[in-house]
């Protein structure tokens, strides 16, 4: 395919400062290649970065011909050196051209495709040719059915780059909030819940708020995990025992940050704008209330990571793929936040904060 780009003029590459944004359009079965066709279609998104799709054309051109848009990027394979001057590139992996993917279920091979893009994109941040990285929707099961033995994106990433610390975190409806549990069953987090496991999201959602979003003295609310944050030890003392020691040692590091507060009254309006950011004890006690200010524009971050790295807030949507039904606002609003994170990170790198010790009060 010849490859078409707008009309209107686009900045030399010595002279084009945006972030470059690499962007893997997860499993070929599902969704993805609609929703990054259909946000990128969109010229305020398209003209937010550089970036570089990793995935398959010939689904990305089904995907735009079922919407009626004009493909509106450049093509090369992942063996040729990878050079992104404007615009948006495509590395094609037509290597996956089985058309499998016509089957909307969980695959060996949208598992093996899908890994595929997710290293590729982890080698270009790796090597600095890209700012931050939007990840696709994937199929855990066809991860699994691939050999992968990783759950998800974040346990690959923390592992790909080696970090030891990494935590869920969610952008949307106002809120921004992080998970000191995720993908665990409720009577196993009993085995796993400690202080730290309940410090490093209260520490890691504290240095994102002030490197990534520019909140010098951010306020943290965390979240009890029982009932009514156990009212004084009448449901249960992970409160006393695990949560307040948490709350404390991030107070003796000098962050600003309240609890534990009763779940059920944290989330209200009343209570939830008063913070910057809020710690949730388990998954579904955090995404229930993010998914219901902002479920069709969530946006997921993972903290910890050298480098932004955003995704969807929803998964492959086997059941509506091929049927041009797909709403791209979450991937425009991962879109969004990765060129805003990729930003503020190179403000923060030109212009590093002084030490503590230097700071005026």
């Amino acid at each position: 395919m010849k490859p078409i780009t707008d009309n209107s003029p686009s900045p030399p590459a010595s002279a084009d400062h945006r972030p470059t944004i690499a962007i893997t359009m997860g499993d070929p079965a599902g969704i993805g290649a609609e929703v990054i066709v259909k946000a990128l279609a969109d010229a305020d998104i398209r003209n937010l970065a550089r970036f570089v799709i990793y995935g398959i054309e010939e689904c990305l051109e089904a995907a735009a011909d079922s919407a009626g848009i004009r493909p509106f990027w450049f093509r090369t394979s992942p063996t040729e050196p990878l050079r992104i001057d404007t615009g948006v590139l495509v590395v094609d992996y037509d290597q996956y051209h089985a058309g499998y993917w016509v089957h909307a279920r969980p695959t060996a091979s949208g598992g093996e495709a899908s890994l595929a893009f997710v290293d590729a994109a982890i080698e270009s941040m790796k090597a600095s040719t890209v700012d931050a990285m939007v990840t696709g929707p994937i199929n855990k099961e066809s991860w699994h059915l691939s050999g992968c033995k990783f759950p998800g994106h974040t346990e690959k990433l923390a592992k790909d780059f080696h970090v030891k610390r990494v935590t869920m975190a969610f952008v949307g409806g106002g809120m921004r909030l992080a998970l000191a549990s995720t993908h665990i069953g409720l009577f196993q987090l009993r085995n796993t819940f400690t202080i730290g496991l309940v410090f490093q999201p209260i520490d890691l959602l504290h240095e994102a708020l002030q490197n990534w979003f520019g909140i010098a003295h951010p306020k943290l609310a965390v979240a009890g995990l029982n009932p009514h944050a156990s009212e004084n030890g009448a449901f249960g003392d992970e409160e006393t025992r695990i949560i307040t020691p948490a709350i404390e040692m991030a107070r003796n590091h000098g962050m600003d940050v309240e609890g534990p507060f009763p779940a059920d009254t944290l989330f209200t309006p009343q209570r939830r704008t008063k913070f910057d950011g809020i710690i949730a004890m388990y998954h579904d006690q955090g995404l229930i209330p993010m998914k219901m200010l902002a479920f069709d524009s969530a946006v997921n971050v993972t903290l910890g990571l050298p480098m932004p790295r955003t995704s969807v807030d929803h998964g492959t949507a086997f059941d509506i793929a091929g049927t041009n039904v797909a709403d791209p606002t979450s991937m425009k609003e991962a879109i969004r936040l990765a060129c805003k994170l990729a930003r503020q990170q190179r403000e923060e790198i030109a212009t590093p904060a002084l030490p503590k010790s230097c700071e005026t009060s």
